[in-house]
């Protein structure tokens, strides 16, 4: 089998879909357990279910998390336009 060459930015672009894919089976995982735990437990008088901290933090995280993995514009695009621009105003102020 032949080595091809990668592009690095499609292979940081897959690394990082891939394990943001795998945060969100362990997120499913846990907090499903949380939530049967709850269900299977004796409920006390409390106004909210405390498995509800733990997956709206958690899900918070990781829906930025997913917002930066799957967003149109990737942090390495932003910095590199952003250091062509500074480029631009450095060269232009000669």
């Amino acid at each position: 089998m032949e080595l091809q060459a990668r592009d690095p930015y499609l292979w940081q672009k897959a690394k990082a879909r891939t394990k943001f894919q795998s945060h969100l089976l362990i997120y499913g995982l846990v907090n499903g357990s949380l939530w049967l735990l709850w269900a299977l437990t004796p409920q006390g008088s409390e106004l909210l279910p405390w498995p509800i901290w733990t997956t709206a933090f958690w899900g918070f995280g990781l829906l930025t998390q997913g917002l930066a993995v799957y967003a149109g514009h990737s942090r390495s695009k932003r910095t590199q336009r952003e250091y062509d621009r500074l480029l631009r105003d450095q060269q232009g102020s000669y």
